[in-house]
């Protein structure tokens, strides 16, 4: 096992932001809480909530935009305080990094010397942060969030120290639901699980989960040597002085990193990024990769080290004082960059993907490889797929998420009084069309605060054409936030079929009617 020293920032898209840590602050994604701050949580503030329902907990929560840039930009920060230490930092994400702690412990005095100086560095340069030591990435991790800024997990006890947490931290929200219904909910209760069940019940990535509760690698350390270089290397002449061209090349580079890959059966464990700049100087950044980094994931890495070192330079233009360049050389690169290289840093054999029974479940490489064209173009939320998720209404209960996004955390699960029953309708508009119920004598149908229907509805009407009502069935009242007089809401839901053949959901509130979604 390798000892492994991980550095963690708490809350980093909110720091990323500029929250700082003592203000109940927020980063939302797509009307959810993805990171709060310690204050924000210590109002109620949950990571996975709505939006409207952390502001109801803390009127006063600062909210923010996740700006996944500013996240990768600001923590090159911490990684050159880290490097300045040791070298070689591995960038798992942004908000957490990790080295090898055998050789520097072994300068520095010792595994603890190590990690408080490296806290107290990270520290100096500005950030809170926890760092811990423990066999395996996994279990330092854990290890840097422990205590009270970080713990050393002793050579060989990572089994103990992971065995009383909870599933959740397996970031496999499924499998962890799977195994709460099974009686297991600690990791090492799941470790206790023979290795040989586990992988037929549960598939390759229920084994590395397996391998990860019981404190080992995440895969056996089986590190190949490729036959060939697989490395790939643009050239940029004259110099590249904007980063877009080489954030540009960068994509490209990388799909030829991962065709060399693919064809040789290979994976790739992490990602060395080079660039050379015209000054001579060569910025190097280890980036975890696992094989799950795509084309343009990797651009953007590139995009976050010409930002940072964009930062801590002088831009293009401006005069030896720093005095600053004009706003059109704000995205210049200092210097100019020559080359760019990317380099697999750790080969180990491909493990494949396993298939469903009945037919592939999971997405092939030449449609990943497609949707990051689209996305490279058309920016990242231009490709989303549905994710189903708890709500009353059919638009309540799909949540669109960006392809190569996993789904958001902490959706609700219910109960959902006055959820609407299936069949599920086919289509659901953006907009719901605004529309007419109306009775025989061609009143309109109205229906009462204690959801009685005026009369039996006999046509409606759309865009001013009648349809003669066949069959309806409903009310189905929904009473949603009552406790809250700004956003309570009070609506009915009928099934209307109409003589053409047509099914429609219809929604009555504030005696209006829209039409909610159609049938087939």
């Amino acid at each position: 096992m390798t000892r492994v020293l991980a550095v963690w920032c708490p809350d980093w898209p909110v720091t990323a932001v500029g929250v700082e840590a003592a203000t109940a602050g927020a980063v939302v994604v797509q009307g959810r809480i993805a990171a709060c701050s310690a204050a924000a949580r210590a109002e109620g503030v949950r990571r996975g909530q709505r939006l409207r329902d952390a502001q109801r907990r803390c009127p006063d929560l600062v909210v923010r935009e996740r700006d996944t840039d500013a996240e990768g930009r600001l923590f090159e920060a911490v990684v050159e305080a880290v490097a300045e230490l040791t070298p070689r930092v591995e960038v798992v994400r942004p908000g957490l990094c990790a080295i090898a702690a055998h050789g520097p412990a072994r300068f520095y005095g010792g595994e603890e010397a190590l990690r408080v100086l490296v806290q107290d560095t990270v520290v100096e340069a500005g950030y809170d942060c926890g760092s811990g030591i423990a066999d395996g990435l996994f279990a330092a991790e854990l290890a840097a969030r422990a205590g009270q800024g970080g713990v050393v997990v002793p050579e060989g006890g990572a089994a103990a120290f992971l065995a009383p947490y909870p599933l959740s931290v397996l970031d496999r929200p499924e499998l962890a639901d799977l195994l709460a219904r099974l009686g297991i909910k600690t990791l090492g209760a799941f470790a206790d699980l023979p290795s040989g069940h586990v992988a037929g019940r549960f598939g390759t990535d229920g084994a590395l989960a397996h391998r990860l509760a019981r404190g080992e690698e995440p895969r056996p350390i089986a590190p190949v040597r490729a036959a060939a270089d697989l490395s790939v290397r643009a050239t940029f002449d004259p110099p590249a002085e904007h980063a877009e061209q080489v954030v540009f090349a960068a994509k490209r580079l990388a799909d030829e990193l991962h065709e060399g890959l693919a064809a040789g059966g290979l994976a790739c464990v992490r990602l060395e990024v080079e660039a050379g700049f015209a000054d001579g100087h060569v910025l190097r950044r280890l980036w975890r990769h696992d094989g799950r980094l795509s084309s343009l994931a990797v651009a953007e890495r590139v995009r976050w080290q010409l930002s940072a070192w964009r930062d801590g330079r002088p831009a293009a233009g401006a005069d030896p004082e720093g005095i600053e360049a004009p706003a059109e050389e704000e995205e210049a690169v200092w210097g100019g960059v020559t080359w760019l290289e990317l380099a697999p840093d750790q080969l180990v054999p491909d493990g494949g993907r396993q298939e469903a029974l009945w037919g592939r479940t999971a997405v092939t490489d030449r449609i990943a490889r497609a949707a990051d064209r689209i996305q490279g173009l058309l920016g990242h939320g231009a490709i989303t797929r549905p994710v189903l998720a708890g709500g009353r209404g059919p638009g309540e209960q799909v949540v669109r998420v960006p392809v190569g996004d996993l789904p958001p955390a902490g959706l609700p699960d219910g109960p959902w009084p006055g959820r609407l029953t299936a069949p599920a309708p086919a289509v659901v508009p953006v907009a719901a069309a605004e529309a007419e119920l109306v009775d025989a004598d061609g009143a309109p149908v109205v229906v009462s605060a204690r959801c009685a229907v005026s009369a039996p509805p006999a046509a409606l009407v759309l865009g001013g054409r009648p349809a003669a009502v066949t069959g309806w069935t409903g009310p189905w009242p929904a009473d949603e936030r009552w406790w809250d007089p700004a956003h309570a809401r009070r609506r009915a839901r009928f099934q209307i079929v109409t003589d053409d053949g047509a099914a429609y959901l219809l929604t009555a509130e504030g005696r209006r009617w829209h039409v909610e979604a159609t049938y087939d």
